[in-house]
């Protein structure tokens, strides 16, 4: 993953609550062994203003102190993922094979261990069932709409059960936090991967062997807490909620829901569609994935403005937006 990709999931989702925990001073620390580039980096998901790099020297500690008022994720290197609580102390120990991570061993606060070796359990089932994280790529391979749907069943009950056995163990927004993750993939599964399917392979959903299409969501419940809506997965998943909802109650109807394609149309949707935290958290979303975009600025701009007047829940939204408007 490049830094350029990291740094837009780091601004996709930002939780969009107004209370949190004070400051605290969090420390995250790495050693990294058979790793062949220059340069080690540490990238905050969630902000952009919590990063660091350093020089590749084999064996020596890499060491990072930031304060934090709420569970972030740091990604080393673009492919290493590590949670950290305020006030965590965590250090990570990274073999590298080539270019992949052969091993990964945590220490240091008792809980931060605990929250990490959850978070990498997880990773790991993922790895072993070969569940790629972008649609695109099994369509490209030709993995089944009902293979994968039922691989995204198989994770969101062991994701279920590794949460279980961590029970007591591992922080809530942890558990909220690495939940999410699952559904967020799970779920944009259920309800894009066999349109993008038939749209690809052309073969109809009606023949895909995925049950009705339109029951797939049903039973589900949103997620609105902090550590949830900070997931770029999660966040990503809402934003193909609406059109999915707004599609079946147009099924339901013999019509077509068309889905908007201009920045502000989709915003207008958003708005409308959700509430509250989860309102700020896609509405957040989009705005800084224009600007990242490099194009048209002006025209997000009018938006920028009725979001910091109406919708913007957590003023951080607003400051970040601000720093990548300069």
């Amino acid at each position: 993953m490049t830094k350029k990709i990291i740094m837009a999931l780091g601004l996709l989702c930002l939780s969009s609550v107004a209370s949190f925990a004070q400051n605290k001073r969090t420390v995250l620390s790495a050693t990294i062994d058979g790793y062949k580039r220059d340069m080690v980096y540490f990238d905050c998901v969630q902000s952009p203003f919590i990063r660091q790099e350093f020089h590749a020297n084999p064996g020596e500690e890499h060491v990072y102190a930031f304060d934090s008022d709420r569970l972030v994720s740091m990604i080393i290197n673009g492919r290493t993922t590590v949670l950290l609580m305020p006030g965590d102390s965590l250090h990570v120990d990274i073999q590298y094979q080539g270019k992949m991570v052969k091993e990964l061993k945590f220490s240091g606060s008792e809980r931060a261990v605990a929250d990490n070796q959850l978070y990498a359990a997880v990773a790991d089932y993922r790895r072993s069932i070969r569940y790629k994280s972008q649609l695109l790529a099994c369509a490209v391979v030709d993995v089944k709409p009902a293979d994968r749907i039922s691989d995204s069943k198989k994770l969101l009950d062991q994701t279920r059960q590794l949460v279980a056995q961590s029970k007591g163990k591992v922080a809530d927004d942890v558990v909220n936090y690495v939940s999410a993750e699952s559904e967020g993939l799970a779920y944009t599964s259920f309800v894009e991967y066999p349109p993008m399917y038939e749209e690809t392979r052309k073969m109809p959903i009606a023949q895909q062997s995925v049950g009705d299409y339109w029951k797939l969501m049903d039973g589900t419940k949103l997620r609105t807490d902090a550590a949830s809506l900070s997931c770029p997965d999660y966040c990503s998943f809402l934003l193909l909620n609406m059109a999915y909802t707004k599609s079946k109650q147009a099924h339901e109807k013999g019509e077509t829901y068309q889905r908007p394609d201009k920045i502000e149309d989709m915003f207008e949707q958003l708005a409308a569609f959700y509430d509250g935290a989860c309102r700020d958290a896609v509405l957040y979303s989009i705005i800084t994935n224009y600007i990242q975009g490099g194009k048209d600025i002006e025209r997000v701009e009018p938006l920028i403005k009725q979001f910091k007047e109406k919708y913007c829940v957590d003023k951080r939204h607003a400051e970040i937006i601000e720093a990548i408007m300069q």
